[in-house]
């Protein structure tokens, strides 16, 4: 049996409770930006190193050798579980996931088979190994949100304005929801995996789903998240909901289940807390590309969502997106110091 783990500032924040300082960990931390992430990776395909455990628990493992964050993130990649029920996919540098064959009416619909443990043990290996390494602190599993592997799948790759996935949604409106039905389950069991490995929280990405407005968000998406989160439950760790753009969608993400609704730069953390039903946590919202300017300003950037921050039940300390790949790593070093030392001056005074 693995050593009990501790719960410290991240877990405990996700939770509302008490914690000696605000928690940080930054969106894409293992990644592009660190020269060691490269080196590792080399000439790698993203979608292979994806399956290779010594080198996901290496990747996911680097951004704590240079910061004190106080989570880390698994390294891995949304479309993992669909290239792992066979879809034909791959990950094209600078453009990102490439479906061969879109699904786009129902017998493709019908070819999307459940994912079963067995087809991603290299998730389970790496996760064991993490949670051994990591200590008390905590590992985050993840997943793909049903809009956004949705958009993938039927556009056939990234998309601005997500112009075949919303008419199927609104024109073939059975269709839409046999297809993000499926998808939630294919995210539910892959959270599964991660949380019977050893993963303390999960966060569901549905990146692109800003997109959508409120009321069909409610009609055609909502009840698929919801149904994710609520198979999540009864393991007890946070759950953290978050998108792109989904200013106008904060409440709606809140009321899916998650404990803790994730926030981009584009909404204010105490405007956020409005828009959110009282009973969850925070996380958020530094826009990344404020780390690519002086020192000088993004750390009073930084204070400013401190201070929104100290609004909310509860905050994790995030930036609003993924870490940009042209981030300098020692400005994310100086971020996460600046959070932990600013906002131990204010423990307890929330």
């Amino acid at each position: 049996m693995p050593a009990a783990r501790r719960d410290g500032p991240f877990l405990n924040a996700c939770r509302r409770l008490p914690v000696p300082h605000t928690p940080v960990w930054f969106m894409r931390q293992a990644g592009r930006s660190l020269p060691e992430y490269r080196e590792a990776r080399g000439t790698v395909p993203m979608l292979e190193a994806c399956a290779i455990p010594d080198l996901i628990v290496e990747i996911t493992m680097q951004p704590l050798r240079r910061y004190a964050v106080d989570a880390a993130i698994f390294f891995s990649d949304i479309v993992v579980p669909l290239k792992a029920i066979g879809v034909d996919l791959d990950i094209k540098p600078g453009v990102g996931p490439v479906i061969a064959e879109p699904i786009r009416d129902a017998a493709a619909v019908g070819r999307l088979r459940p994912l079963w443990p067995d087809d991603v043990p290299y998730v389970t290996e790496a996760v064991r190994s993490l949670e051994a390494e990591l200590g008390d602190i905590p590992l985050i599993g993840f997943a793909g949100g049903p809009f956004t592997l949705a958009s993938y799948l039927i556009e056939g790759g990234p998309s601005k304005n997500h112009e075949r996935t919303k008419a199927m949604m609104y024109g073939e409106p059975e269709l839409w929801a046999r297809l993000l039905d499926r998808l939630a389950d294919i995210a539910i069991a892959y959270l599964k995996v991660q949380v019977e490995a050893g993963a303390r929280a999960i966060q569901l990405f549905d990146s692109w789903v800003g997109g959508v407005a409120p009321a069909d968000y409610r009609r055609s998406v909502l009840p698929h998240s919801t149904k994710i989160f609520s198979a999540l439950e009864a393991y007890g760790v946070p759950r953290i909901h978050f998108g792109v753009g989904t200013g106008e969608l904060l409440g709606l993400m809140g009321e899916a289940g998650a404990d803790v609704v994730g926030v981009d730069w584009r909404v204010p953390l105490d405007e956020a807390v409005r828009r959110v039903d009282a009973g969850k946590a925070l996380q958020g919202n530094l826009d990344p590309a404020v780390l690519l300017a002086p020192w000088e300003i993004a750390a009073e950037r930084a204070r400013e969502v401190l201070a929104q921050g100290r609004t909310a039940e509860g905050h994790v300390f995030n930036l609003g997106h993924g870490v940009l790949p042209s981030t300098d790593p020692g400005a994310l070093a100086r971020l996460a110091d600046l959070v932990h030392e600013e906002s131990a001056v204010h423990a307890g005074t929330r």
